[in-house]
């Protein structure tokens, strides 16, 4: 019944998902143009907040559990699980005050309505998975900023997204290259639940009814621990709050 149902509410859904990319481009560009980073970033975050709710036409639920004892002012790596391309947008919107950039494919930097026009100029690590000279050096561009700028970084260290909510093991690379530029930066969790529901078909017919959860955990305890313990822990942390985990 709600394949069924996703077959007609899934148009509906991405005609209003589109038609926000397409409007928010030239606002973006406008934006940067004639107000610089602070302008466009806003402009991302207002993008992002429509992007979010888009899932309401699929009556899905949004639940973001934030931590407010998170402090603002200072580079954080915010690691998290991947279940869908739609764990983005909420992640962007609801942690806005953190300025927090993704690395991401550089495939995605050209192309896409409102999305590519962000990651060439908002600040996000566009890596060739081929070339992994130019990736470190996006990597540690980033890093640069962090230091400088006091950005944070989104990254999903298992490299790539569920097919079935269950979590893959957690690389350290990224995250090593972030932190070496940034040794004092935080390390906070995100446990992501219930978007992989949303594309077990694929991208079509999307899943509606569906609850989609993210929830920002204390970050961990770096004291007297090296990376790789450092990030086993966040992984573990993450996987007692994914279902399927």
């Amino acid at each position: 019944m709600k394949k069924i149902i996703g077959f007609i509410l899934t148009p509906i859904f991405y005609f209003f998902f589109a038609l926000c990319l397409l409007v928010f481009h030239p606002i973006q560009w406008l934006s940067l143009k004639f107000g610089g980073y602070t302008a466009h970033k806003k402009s991302v975050d207002i993008l992002n907040f429509f992007l979010t709710y888009c899932n309401i036409l699929l009556f899905n639920t949004i639940s973001f559990i934030d931590n407010k004892n998170i402090p603002t002012g200072q580079p954080i790596i915010f690691v998290a699980n991947h279940q869908s391309t739609f764990d983005i947008p909420a992640m962007i919107y609801f942690l806005r005050r953190f300025h927090g950039k993704f690395i991401s494919k550089i495939e995605l930097a050209k192309g896409i309505p409102s999305i590519s026009f962000n990651l060439k100029h908002g600040g996000a690590a566009n890596i060739d998975r081929k070339d992994s000279k130019q990736s470190i050096g996006e990597i540690l561009k980033l890093a640069n900023n962090m230091k400088t700028k006091n950005w944070s970084a989104f990254i999903f260290p298992e490299g790539t997204r569920t097919r079935d909510g269950k979590m893959k093991p957690f690389h350290v690379g990224g995250i090593a290259t972030l932190l070496k530029k940034n040794p004092d930066a935080l390390i906070v969790p995100i446990a992501i639940n219930g978007s992989y529901e949303m594309t077990k078909n694929g991208l079509f017919p999307l899943t509606p009814f569906v609850k989609m959860s993210w929830e920002v955990l204390d970050p961990i305890d770096k004291t007297d621990k090296t990376l790789e313990e450092i990030v086993l822990e966040a992984e573990q942390k993450i996987r007692l709050k994914v279902k399927n985990g």
